[in-house]
């Protein structure tokens, strides 16, 4: 279920999830707050993270790519998480497949299409 919503900056897309069990998700969501910066083709815009999947992420900003806009940002996942020594910088290529906006804030759900570790 879509349904616009309407806030101080203008229209923003909202994705209403269904309730029960959702059959579409194949991945385990982290609820990690992260910062990142996430290049589009108009630009950088500073995120945080709000979870974080093997498939994707949502992410809050104050100004969000546009809905299949292609997104590219890195993000240093804590050592603790990954079983690491060290934080591994990982970079990633996705798009934005919807837009939340829950009590103010706006979110944007991405996947990711492709990733590489970064030494």
């Amino acid at each position: 279920m879509f349904e616009k919503q309407q806030s101080k900056e203008g229209l923003v897309g909202q994705w209403q999830k269904p309730t029960g069990e959702n059959p579409v998700r194949t991945a385990v969501r982290f609820p990690m707050r992260l910062a990142i910066k996430v290049q589009t083709e108009d630009g950088e815009i500073q995120a945080v993270t709000e979870n974080i999947s093997a498939n994707g992420l949502l992410f809050i900003s104050d100004s969000l790519p546009d809905v299949d806009a292609r997104i590219e940002f890195t993000i240093a996942m804590p050592a603790a998480v990954m079983g690491a020594p060290s934080d591994v910088t990982i970079h990633c290529i996705g798009r934005v497949v919807r837009h939340y906006l829950v009590n103010g804030e706006k979110k944007a759900a991405a996947v990711i299409d492709e990733y590489f570790l970064k030494a």
